[in-house]
């Protein structure tokens, strides 16, 4: 069977976009991401930095994206999609990484534009690599040996700084240099052993919005933009919790509105707890106005209300989405989620008297302290909801991420995860739905989400050796705990 060949997919994609930037300018940069291009076109912070390079007059950025792997990239070397350049021949390679399994896409893409993987391997002749992204305000350590620098935190103001530093340096040298005295910057190598608080962008900088529009993702065609940043919540698990830079700074739904295009079909309204903005019924009431369909990316059950549940009805929500996160009400209180049985009862009667077709509910397996009385009690409740409204789970392994109160705490281990998973499945045969993400998988990330720039290494030589489970797993053992 013949490979789609990638260029005809970067032509049809580029075809079906709306608000692709094609320019010249001075200096140029690499936007890379480190998966593939309809996980890269979901990211809001992506999209976001790709929008103010590109109003400035003397930058252009273009996009760069991991190759599809039914793709017949085979040794093509890595290109743009705005202009077809080659990754390599652009002075800034800047790399935008979501989260910890990502460290092996960062190699891929580098390795696929003929880039040495290893920043100790590169030379003068080089691109400046930089990396950003989520994955920075928990533990970037492990990317530390294939960048230059490392841009922690919230980019929206640090970028452009950032970007005229290099430009202004006589040498790749004194870019780093200079690199290594800015706030919310790490150099490895110079920077020493530590980390500088996360950037925080000015209220002023908020909402960030999306350049491109475009069907070739989960969201099809939806403007994506801020309804709020950060959280106001104090969930034990996450790294955006009300602790981090400030807490939730809502974004008033007049500023939203007037960002959104008149030719918008549909809008997706993005950030840590949207459902928690108090004015989030308004705002999607004003959108339905215009015949716009709306998306959520957070809805948390404590705030699904009749009259939000309505408005998401309106809105052209078929599922109803929302996350209990842990396994049991004791659960739920141990993290701090704020969520209760009651409220998950509550939103499946909702659900069901505004005609939504399903209910699905996020959780985590194998938080601390967690038995399988846990599981058992969510069965039950999962068989009583799946009376009212058809039910699915997505299930994720619980992940001890840094920076936040249960950071530190050991994975569950892979045997005992697979066993509360088979434990549940078989309590949900024919009620309820369940997509669980891999416990393999799950520990890699745990390792990465622990680890420091030795983990990154093993993930190099996993990749090398294949990228198959077995190839981290071997090489994760080789470093120790």
């Amino acid at each position: 069977m013949t490979r789609p060949d990638p260029r005809a997919i970067v032509r049809a994609r580029l075809a079906d976009e709306t608000g692709t930037i094609v320019k010249e300018a001075q200096t140029r940069v690499a936007l890379v991401y480190p998966s593939p291009y309809a996980t890269a076109m979901s990211s809001l912070g992506f999209q976001q930095i790709y929008r103010l390079l590109n109003q400035r007059a003397d930058v252009v950025a273009e996009r760069a994206f991991l190759p599809d792997a039914d793709s017949s990239a085979g040794d093509a070397q890595l290109a743009t999609y705005e202009t077809g350049r080659a990754v390599a021949d652009f002075p800034i390679v800047a790399l935008s990484v979501a989260f910890e399994l990502e460290v092996a896409g960062v190699i891929r893409v580098l390795e696929a534009a003929r880039l040495p993987a290893l920043t100790v391997d590169r030379t003068d002749h080089h691109p400046l690599v930089i990396a950003g992204g989520p994955l920075t305000f928990s533990n970037p350590w492990p990317l530390t040996p294939f960048v230059d620098a490392l841009v922690l935190g919230e980019a929206d103001e640090l970028i452009h700084v950032v970007i005229d530093t290099i430009a202004a340096a006589p040498t790749k040298r004194a870019a780093r240099e200079r690199l290594a005295a800015l706030p919310s910057v790490h150099v490895p190598g110079i920077s020493g052993d530590s980390l500088p608080p996360v950037a925080k962008a000015e209220d002023a900088r908020l909402p960030a919005y999306a350049a491109i529009r475009t069907p070739n993702t989960e969201l099809r065609s939806m403007f994506l933009i801020e309804a709020e940043r950060g959280c106001s919540r104090g969930c034990t698990y996450c790294v955006m919790r009300r602790s981090t830079n400030g807490g939730m700074r809502l974004v008033p739904i007049e500023t939203i509105l007037s960002h959104v295009p008149e030719d918008a079909k549909r809008v997706g309204l993005v950030g840590a707890a949207v459902s928690d903005h108090p004015r989030i019924v308004t705002l999607l009431d004003a959108l339905c106005a215009r015949g716009i369909g709306v998306g959520l990316s957070s809805l948390r059950p404590d705030r699904l209300t009749e009259p939000l549940v309505a408005a998401l009805a309106r809105a052209g929500h078929q599922t109803l989405t929302t996350a209990m996160d842990g396994a049991s009400e004791r659960l739920m209180a141990s993290i701090q989620r704020g969520a209760k049985v009651r409220h998950l009862e509550r939103a499946a009667e909702l659900a069901r008297q505004h005609r939504l077709k399903r209910l699905k509910l996020y959780l985590m397996v194998g938080l601390p302290d967690e038995t399988d009385a846990d599981i058992d009690e969510l069965a039950a409740l999962a068989r009583k909801l799946s009376k009212v409204i058809p039910l699915s789970f997505g299930v994720a392994p619980f992940v001890a991420k840094r920076n936040t109160p249960l950071d530190g705490q050991p994975f569950a281990g892979i045997d005992v995860v697979e066993a509360r998973l088979a434990r549940l499945r078989s309590a949900l045969k024919g009620r309820a739905e369940l997509r669980p993400i891999s416990a393999r998988w799950a520990w890699v990330e745990h390792r990465l989400a622990q680890g420091g720039p030795a983990a990154g290494l093993a993930v190099l030589e996993a990749v090398r050796r294949g990228g198959k489970f077995s190839h981290y797993r071997e090489a994760l053992a080789a470093i120790g705990t």
